[in-house]
């Protein structure tokens, strides 16, 4: 075309630079607003226009630019990107009284009988996924992956068209902030949603895939993470994905007081954000949200399993804290599952870690929204009771989601006077120890003695967040444990070379290999220990809350009651439980020989005895910004080294903000409660202190 060939560079940058800005906002009109202001033919000139200029001008083409979208170069795999805020889980409301439970536990947390104001959002049934945008540009994006870290997706949400590459500067009439304001883009952003594939596309696409000979996905949900975590980002870019923000995790440069502010603020920098959110004030209004989505469930283009609620105040969000992978302030509130109908076979009893016994239906196989069920729990025997089932009963079974299926209800008409009544046994079917109740909960009383509970807890202490023991898989924890080679968790610290060779498919080297894994293990920390003794109700977020508030193991084995319950994000149950589990006779015997065999029990098991400055002891800090010289890992773990406690929120109990370049909300909150704050200077003039 004649207009590029007369252009000198500065010229071609100059009209790169205004047709990209104008495709941007055309896209965020087509795809974010569906409200196109140009036709098809004109979008199309336009971005025709930039290809031919960024072909002449190679050098000058840019990772926001609308061209990027196509797709890059196959992988070999897929890197990982660490959250800097975990990617948490929901907990479940499967009914009106389930989620009349979660408001009277918040307004029990907060010690309130004020109607609660609550964001009610449509539950996307898709992948859950992390953006971020450095001074508006899409830097990076990855998956959920286990809640701390994902799998690096970058290439691949690029090339989803409702993702922006480059976010949008608001103004007028785009919404405005909570205090009044417009706000600019942020200097960085972390954004999550759900990618999701609209139904009518994922049939389409199964047709194009049947027609070529090529498997069928199960279901739209299969589909969108299949396509998300492609190698080659040109299939994902063949592929129809969309997607709606839902939140987001570490914002610089931006200050909000409600979720409901920064939904509306995403959607001001060009971002997608669900058209069905709604503010309920009180529980009454989110039930009635709740069933008007679920009666547009089958009209609505897109997969939805449910509706999440979420507590509007980030201030109420930051009192009510956080459980081990979830959040006290929001929960899913599921929408009845699809349901189909098979007949029970027999039903079995299965023993868990604690020693519960759950009744399970062994069932004929059926397909229930895309997957083949053959198994349902039937939760516990007052379940079995109530619902009267049978060994033979015909029955309406139900899966939502990842959720295990369960028995809805017995078809009776269909009896015919073969089936058989089923009652929990009153011994344990692995180890014959008498069996409990517990409530509505049959529970084995062998403790770690039961071949179940010592086998699922020697998985659980050995896992990689626990103990970390690399080599103890679970058939090798099936030969120990039947074998009589170990009978609690402490003798593995007792295994000798010979005791493991004896076992079937074991080399010398691969014992060798265990022993070193297991010998390793012993230079732990508390909060690793405390969670790998398996208490419940004690994750790894509420170990990590006992390992900041007690210096050992032996100090937390003398905590009462009393003392436990006024530690921040500890409840009764979960003050119970730690006190039952430490008090009781056989885990005390258990502890005393993990210790006798060298396992580290205190909080600063990796530091020299010697070593005695704890200057930061009770002391906590708040990092923010860039600090130059440091990375933010190596800043903490400085602090943690001398007793002190980095947290994410600036609060009432922060001593420190240590401020680098760009800080954000966190400088403007410790300006606002006169917190202490440092710089980069002042902070190494505090860490060379004696």
């Amino acid at each position: 075309m004649g207009f590029i060939k007369i252009m000198n560079e500065k010229e071609a940058l100059k009209e790169l630079e205004r047709l990209r800005e104008e495709i941007n906002y055309h896209n965020y009109r087509y795809y974010i607003l569906d409200s196109p202001v140009i036709s098809d033919a004109e979008y199309d000139r336009l971005f025709k226009k930039l290809q031919e200029i960024e072909k002449k001008f190679p050098h000058l083409i840019t990772p926001d630019s609308p061209t990027q979208k196509v797709g890059a170069k196959p992988l070999s795999e897929f890197k990982t990107i660490s959250h800097t805020i975990p990617m948490l889980s929901l907990n479940n409301a499967n009914t009106i009284e389930d989620a009349k439970e979660f408001d009277e536990r918040v307004k029990r947390f907060l010690e309130t009988k004020e109607e609660i104001e609550y964001v009610a959002e449509p539950k996307m049934d898709g992948l859950a996924i992390e953006l971020v945008y450095v001074n508006g540009i899409f830097t990076a994006g990855s998956t959920r992956g286990d809640g701390y870290r994902g799998e690096d997706v970058t290439l691949n949400l690029k090339t989803v068209k409702s993702i922006p590459l480059k976010l949008i500067p608001p103004k007028p009439p785009f919404i405005k902030g909570g205090e009044g304001g417009f706000y600019p883009v942020p200097s960085r952003v972390e954004v999550r949603g759900e990618v999701f594939i609209p139904i009518k596309e994922f049939e389409r696409l199964n047709r194009e895939r049947e027609e070529r000979g090529e498997p069928a996905f199960a279901n739209p949900r299969n589909a969108a993470a299949g396509s998300v975590r492609q190698l080659d980002s040109k299939i994902t870019a063949a592929r129809p994905l969309d997607i709606y923000c839902y939140g987001i995790g570490v914002i610089e440069g931006a200050k909000f007081k409600t979720h409901w502010d920064i939904l509306h603020v995403l959607k001001g920098w060009g971002l997608k954000v669900n058209p069905f959110i709604k503010i309920c004030k009180g529980i009454d209004e989110v039930i009635k949200y709740h069933e008007d989505m679920e009666e547009k469930r089958d009209i609505i283009p897109y997969e939805l399993d449910g509706v999440v609620i979420k507590v509007n105040s980030l201030d109420l969000q930051d009192r009510l804290g956080i459980l081990t992978r979830s959040p006290r302030w929001a929960v899913a509130y599921k929408f009845k599952a699809r349901q189909e109908t098979t007949k029970v076979k027999d039903i079995i009893v299965g023993v868990g870690r604690t020693g519960a016994l759950t009744p399970v239906a062994v069932l004929e196989p059926v397909e229930v929204g895309g997957v083949t069920v053959e198994r349902a729990t039937l939760h516990n025997q007052g379940e079995v009771d109530r619902k009267d089932v049978m060994v033979g009963d015909w029955v309406v079974i139900q899966r939502a989601g990842d959720v295990i299926p369960e028995v809805v209800m017995v078809i009776k008409d269909k009896r015919n006077g073969k089936e058989k009544p089923f009652k929990l046994p009153d011994k344990c079917p692995l180890c014959g120890s008498a069996v409990i109740k517990e409530g509505a909960i049959h529970r084995c009383t062998g403790g770690l003695s039961c071949p179940a509970q010592l086998k699922e807890g020697i998985r659980h202490f050995a896992s990689k967040r626990a103990m970390n023991i690399e080599g103890l898989g679970d058939r090798h924890i099936d030969q120990l444990v039947e074998k009589s080679v170990i009978k609690d968790i402490a003798d593995l610290y007792s295994l000798k070379k010979g005791d493991i060779t004896e076992l079937e498919r074991w080399a010398d080297k691969s014992a060798e290999n265990l022993l070193n894994q297991i010998e390793k293990s012993k230079n732990t920390t508390l909060s690793r220990l405390i969670y790998a003794l398996g208490i419940r109700q004690v994750g790894e977020h509420m170990a990590k809350v006992l390992s900041d508030n007690f210096d050992s193991l032996d100090e937390l084995m003398k905590a009462d009651y009393d003392s436990l319950i006024e530690i921040h994000e500890i409840g009764p149950e979960t003050a119970e439980s730690i006190v039952t589990f430490l008090k009781e006779g056989h885990n005390r015997n258990v502890i005393e020989k993990l210790k006798r065999a060298g396992v580290k029990t205190e909080r600063q098991e990796a530091r020299s005895k010697k070593q005695e400055d704890l200057r930061f002891k009770d002391k906590q800090f708040v990092l923010t910004g860039t600090l130059s010289g440091f990375t933010r890992e190596e800043a903490k773990a400085l602090i943690e080294n001398l007793g002190g406690r980095v947290t994410s929120t600036v609060n009432k109990n922060t001593d420190y903000v240590i401020i680098g370049t760009e800080p954000g909300s966190k400088y403007d909150k410790a300006k606002e409660l006169g917190v202490k704050m440092l710089n980069k200077d002042e902070f190494k003039d505090l860490l060379d202190r004696k």
